[in-house]
């Protein structure tokens, strides 16, 4: 081996553990089929549009949003999810998940179980009801439950995914502030795609983060 082409090999290397340091390689690869949200500047433009308005949970019912339907064959939504946002995923024949490795870009946790992993709505289904969902359609309360086009689903660590419940950015953001600006950027553009409103806290936590994106 030339020494210019050890060299080479070298830099590659050290180049290669940086990324990995900076959580661009390795893990975080796995949820790299998340679809991409929109840049910070359009996120930005996005919000100065979306109505302010006051939260009040009242006449939330998660049945109202009907969730984890058929997409393909024996698939449902949160199988396809999984698959998704896996790596080396083994389905058996009804599509259940029985290996794998997960990589949840909340908290940099990685599993080998389907069932340590929950498929969270980016956009919690309580938020999107108190945002204008309640005046929705039950089909188009489905469709946003089920929403594989938007940056809406997620695979990440199950507890994670509890903990946060129904907060918005005001109050919840993943531990791993990596991914805060593709989790800020997300929410603001499912919010304006679905024509959803935000309250003023929601609103200045959102301009914070998006301002250092």
């Amino acid at each position: 081996m030339s020494k210019f082409y050890a060299r080479r090999l070298g830099l590659l290397a050290a180049f290669t553990g940086l990324m990995a340091s900076l959580g661009l390689v390795n893990g975080p690869s796995a949820s790299a089929a998340l679809p991409t949200p929109v840049s910070a500047a359009t996120a930005r433009s996005y919000l100065a549009s979306l109505s302010v308005a006051s939260e009040d949970r009242t006449g939330y019912n998660r049945d109202l949003f009907p969730h984890w339907i058929t997409v393909s064959g024996t698939c449902n939504t949160r199988e396809t999810v999984l698959k998704r946002d896996g790596s080396n995923v083994v389905t058996d024949s009804s599509c259940a998940a029985t290996s794998g490795s997960w990589y949840s870009p909340y908290d940099g946790a990685t599993w080998s179980a389907a069932s340590d992993v929950d498929i969270d709505h980016l956009v919690p289904l309580a938020e999107a009801w108190d945002s204008g969902a309640d005046s929705w359609t039950t089909s188009r309360r489905q469709a946003f439950a089920n929403d594989l086009t938007r940056p809406q689903l997620l695979a990440v660590t199950d507890n994670v995914n509890q903990a946060k419940g129904d907060q918005d950015p005001a109050t919840w953001m993943p531990s791993r502030t990596a991914y805060h600006c593709t989790y800020v950027r997300a929410w603001v553009q499912v919010k304006y795609y679905y024509g959803l409103s935000v309250d003023s806290a929601e609103k200045s936590a959102l301009q914070s983060h998006l301002a250092s994106c």
